[in-house]
């Protein structure tokens, strides 16, 4: 049988109950080692999942492993969810409106949650997110920090930013670069109506192979000598923005 489409594995416990917990949420499998032994939580995980009426999987430590393909942290859980969320760029470009964030490579998970937190808090259509070179969307932390908005706005989860950025900038889409050497100011910036604002490594900002794409670089103006700002609280800026 073939599987559901947009099915993605978390692990860990507190992520699969969290998870779980979101009724909006599709869910597909739960996932469970032999060899757990009972806890609170797994009381908790199981009950949970059965009310849901979600299918129980046990499997041997070695099969468990290779379904969360994290055995250090799965803690002998996984749940397949169901992300109807996960979309593609092609169901964007043909919009006459949007403003999207693309994620180029921010590593920590706690960051990336907070990110996709203040994108579906805020006026942010949809992310853009790098499979390679960023913090793992499907990470306990970033499950946490999200609280719960990774399952509830549009995500682009793409296995080629550069590829993904282009088709938008072939639709027309003005591709934002922050960047901390750019002249303009982000407020004094006139948002235009396709707008895809990119944001980079925590230290190293955006890549250059990505920055090439840009056709526009903007910088949020820097008071009393303090030199940058958290990635995630640029990111609750730009979500903001009117």
């Amino acid at each position: 049988m073939a599987l559901p489409k947009n099915l993605l594995t978390i692990y860990g416990r507190n992520a699969v109950l969290e998870a779980l917990e979101e009724q909006d949420l599709k869910v597909y499998a739960l996932h469970l080692s032999k060899s757990n032994k009972f806890s609170p939580k797994l009381h908790a995980i199981i009950k949970a999942a059965k009310q849901r009426g979600v299918e129980i999987k046990y499997h041997d430590r070695q099969s468990l492993s290779y379904i969360s393909k994290n055995r250090k942290q799965d803690q002998g859980v996984a749940l397949d969810i169901i992300l109807e969320n996960f979309k593609e760029s092609s169901d964007f470009t043909s919009y006459k409106r949007y403003r999207i964030l693309a994620i180029d490579g921010v590593t920590n998970p706690q960051n990336l949650g907070m990110i996709i937190r203040s994108c579906a808090a805020g006026k942010i259509d949809a992310i853009i997110i790098s499979k390679r070179g960023t913090a793992s969307l499907v990470s306990p932390l970033t499950i946490k920090a999200s609280v719960g908005a990774l399952f509830k706005i549009p995500i682009i989860y793409t296995n080629a930013l550069k590829e993904s950025l282009n088709e938008f900038k072939l639709h027309g889409a003005e591709i934002i670069n922050l960047s901390l050497e750019a002249k303009e100011s982000l407020f004094d910036y006139i948002i235009p109506q396709r707008a895809i604002f990119i944001l980079g490594n925590e230290t190293e900002g955006v890549s250059e192979e990505i920055a090439q794409i840009a056709t526009t670089a903007l910088k949020i103006p820097m008071n009393r000598g303090v030199e940058s700002l958290n990635v995630a609280v640029t990111a609750g800026i730009i979500s903001f923005l009117e």
